[in-house]
């Protein structure tokens, strides 16, 4: 494609600002799937020029586009300046994605070849995603594309390859898109009639993959509570008594129905933020409500450690197994403290952005334990598999408990912070995703809503609204099979790490170097402004054609 029709600067950017709206709206509550595919085909037509500086802006403003919306919650739970820090922060990560891109495709096969491009596209993709996923500061995997797929027909490749097939499939379904629209643009309708026939066909295949939710080692019937607060926002717990009494009398309401019947109780995190294991009148109220339900209660709580002047210098997010007339018998702490929020790296440096910082007074550390805990099911001992708030976005942590022998999954999770905002909805969506990618029955059990349950092939068979109270039960199958996602998806990321780096560095090194020169000096076009070569031959002509037929070979991915 000749330089001279690349498209304007003032162009791309308005690509990128709408490509990052439209994906967002593929995203709960919106969640209309298929716009996922069409933002990233804007991107992909937004990066057209051949600057990898401009690709860096322009996936930059696509991510900024994207993330101050979706992640509007965050403004909401702490405020205007860490809700753009990281939004801009992740929106950076795309920006590093677009320079990538212009990059690989200087590598003529991938520039030339729809075929090359399009897994290119989709691998270099899938590494930034995982990057951003795993750092800075353990990383923030919210906004993947994968995400947005679980009310869609790609939903069913999750038990095939998690998160890295399917966000890099609809990345390669983006790029797709945009390919389909400059090959009609550019009058070859017939190769946009192959695009339109890959759209199509990709997830109509997807139908076809089996999802098993059928019991192997027996059904588990499990109690959920959502107690609510009494007002949403950061104060929603000043009152943490208000908040234990709201859980015990959903375990009693459920005891009136239920007593005997059920296995567990499902409480929610932070349900009692007043330790029971320290605090006598927690602990006589939870173990009231165990005794009366006639079930062990799995309640989130925080415990404390002290240093010598007696101050606590550490905390924990932990969910632990209370025992009708026993007490606390296991325990699994958050491996994942949310930076920003429940600990505060670089604490005298962000203090100087926002004094919110000093609303964490004592910093919260990560638990070591993979997240299991165990439960009696007809005198067997039956694996869950914890995990807590948002490390259900976190790939590793959720397989690591699969891996452990969990046959069901709980993701106990708090979102009164989070208002009327679509945070507890886009979890929900994860809680899905990971139903699927593991094979296993989710319950997502929070304080304020969403709260639902999930089979393993995906069906929301219950849920709740927000800031209300409910109580429920629900039977679970219980499963000991693996998908291969659960040993395939870190292999694939690993392999979209490597694919990334080589594709970027072939792309560099073969990049040619323009050295022509007109007749007075350089030129930056590799032609003289006088249809000769330095080397006094003409191929005005022949340039032409050439030119001519490289566009039409370049009109498959030179978008």
């Amino acid at each position: 494609m000749p330089p001279t029709s690349e498209p304007s600067r003032l162009l791309t950017l308005l690509l990128a600002v709408i490509g990052g709206l439209v994906t967002d709206a593929a995203f709960p509550q919106r969640s209309v799937w298929p716009l996922a595919i069409l933002g990233v085909a804007l991107l992909a037509l937004a990066l057209r020029r051949e600057s990898a500086r401009w690709g860096f802006v322009v996936g930059t403003v696509w991510g900024l586009s994207f993330f101050l919306v979706h992640i509007w919650w965050a403004n909401e739970a702490v405020g205007v300046v860490p809700w753009v820090a990281l939004s801009s922060a992740e929106a950076m990560m795309v920006g590093a994605f677009g320079a990538a891109w212009v990059w690989i495709r200087r590598w003529p096969p991938v520039r030339d070849r729809a075929v090359l491009a399009v897994p290119a596209f989709a691998i270099a993709w899938v590494a930034i995603e995982a990057l951003r996923s795993a750092w800075p500061f353990g990383g923030f995997p919210w906004g993947r594309l994968a995400f947005s797929q679980t009310t869609g027909p790609l939903l069913r490749l999750a038990s095939l390859g998690g998160t890295p097939l399917v966000s890099g499939l609809v990345a390669a379904l983006g790029l797709t898109l945009a390919i389909g629209w400059w090959s009609l643009r550019r009058g070859m309708p017939g190769r946009g009639a192959v695009v339109l026939g890959v759209l199509v066909a990709v997830p109509l295949v997807s139908l076809a993959v089996p999802l098993d939710s059928r019991p192997e080692q027996g059904t588990t019937t499990v109690g959920i509570v959502q107690g609510n607060v009494s007002e949403p926002g950061l104060g929603a717990f000043d009152n943490a008594r208000e908040v234990i009494g709201n859980h015990v009398a959903g375990t009693m309401e459920l005891a009136q129905d239920h007593a005997g019947e059920l296995d567990v109780v499902l409480w929610p995190e932070n349900a009692a933020d007043y330790d029971p294991r320290t605090d006598a009148q927690a602990a006589a109220e939870i173990d009231g409500a165990a005794q009366a339900v006639q079930a062990p209660i799995l309640l989130g709580t925080q415990s404390y450690t002290f240093g010598a002047d007696g101050k606590a210098d550490a905390r924990y997010n932990d969910y632990l197994r209370w025992d009708p007339g026993v007490g606390p018998v296991a325990v699994y702490a958050k491996q994942h403290p949310a930076p920003f929020a429940e600990y505060i790296p670089l604490r005298d440096v962000v203090r100087r952005f926002s004094s919110a910082v000093d609303l964490v007074t004592v910093d919260m550390k990560p638990g070591t334990g993979v997240g299991i805990l165990p439960v009696d099911v007809d005198g067997r001992s039956v694996p869950f598999g914890i995990a807590i708030c948002f490390e259900v976005a976190y790939d590793q942590i959720v397989a690591d408990s699969v891996d452990a022998g969990a046959e069901v999954l709980v993701v106990p999770t708090n979102n009164a912070s989070f208002g009327e905002t679509p945070e507890s909805e886009q979890q929900l969506a994860m809680s899905v995703f990971r139903a699927v990618e593991h094979g296993r029955a989710v319950v997502q059990v929070s304080t304020v809503g969403v709260s639902g349950v999930i089979t393993p092939n995906g069906v929301v068979t219950q849920r709740t609204e927000l800031f209300t109270a409910a109580a429920a039960t629900a039977e679970l199958p219980l499963r000991t099979s693996l998908t291969p996602a659960t040993t395939l998806a870190p292999v694939l990321t690993w392999l979209a790490y490597g694919g990334a780096v080589l594709l970027v560095l072939i792309g560099v090194v073969t990049h040619p170097r323009r050295r022509s020169r007109t007749a007075s000096g350089r030129t930056t076009s590799g032609r003289t402004t006088s249809g000769r070569t330095t080397s006094g031959r003409t191929t005005g002509g022949r340039n032409e054609r050439g030119a001519r037929v490289r566009a039409r070979a370049e009109g498959d991915v030179r978008v």
